[in-house]
């Protein structure tokens, strides 16, 4: 595995405020004998630019994508929403913009692109990362993770694998927590609301910590759990698989 050339590809959320997910994956990765590097030339997956209908404008952006994480093997990334945006929305672009080069370089590069799970479980064919963590947790499937990649179960087959957890099914897992980008934003109202329902199911769990693989989606429904002192912790998938009982 060690000749495997994998990248991180950290986000724009995780970059500016949750590093320590970063640190979690490139932890997790070295501890399953991954030998992961940080390509520095990293920016933004063009999602926001993307969904907002500024397509041109994105063109610069997938082509600063390419150019970072051109030659690897695997493009890791704690975030099934930009995982979705670089597999699926980066050909558009590179059509949009008539650069057969771009086009070409987008070719090799986007299915290479895996959110943590389809990494774990597809590339590396593991699902007990030798984790521990000994607390009541329930999962929350993000949109674009669940839709737009497909990842099935694999998140929970490798929650389930975790030493000490107590894991506890959310009702109605595969609403929208209604964060959305900027839809929360534009539709605030709205955004709150989906929020409250997703925060009322995740009290009746009677979970100490909600899990999911994106931050954009916890960052949302924590801010609505904290308001109500609920008294639920949210924490990035990564960082449950990186904990072991060494660390306790």
């Amino acid at each position: 595995m060690g000749r495997m050339r994998v990248a991180l590809m950290v986000t724009c959320v995780n970059d500016a405020m949750f590093p320590d997910t970063g640190k979690a994956v490139v932890t997790l990765l070295r501890r399953l004998g991954v030998d992961v590097e940080f390509p520095q030339a990293q920016t933004c997956c063009a999602q926001p630019m993307v969904n907002t209908g500024y397509l041109d404008e994105a063109v610069p952006v997938v082509r600063t994508f390419v150019d970072a994480f051109a030659g690897y093997d695997a493009i890791v990334t704690p975030s099934g929403s930009c995982a979705g945006s670089a597999r699926h929305q980066h050909s558009i672009v590179a059509r949009r913009s008539g650069d057969r080069g771009l086009e070409a370089a987008v070719a090799e590069t986007a299915p290479k692109v895996y959110e943590l799970s389809e990494f774990l479980v597809d590339v590396l064919g593991v699902t007990d990362v030798g984790a521990y963590f000994p607390h009541r947790v329930t999962y929350h499937p993000t949109c674009h993770s669940l839709r737009m990649l497909g990842v099935g179960d694999r998140p929970r087959r490798l929650l389930e694998a975790v030493r000490g957890i107590g894991l506890t099914d959310l009702p109605a897992a595969e609403e929208c927590c209604g964060f959305g980008g900027t839809f929360a934003v534009k539709n605030a109202d709205t955004s709150v609301a989906m929020g409250a329902d997703k925060a009322r199911h995740v009290r009746e769990t009677g979970a100490e910590v909600l899990v999911a693989g994106d931050n954009s989606c916890l960052m949302h429904i924590g801010g609505v759990l904290s308001r109500q002192r609920a008294g639920v912790r949210v924490m990035h998938l990564a960082e449950i698989l990186a904990a072991t009982e060494e660390q306790k």
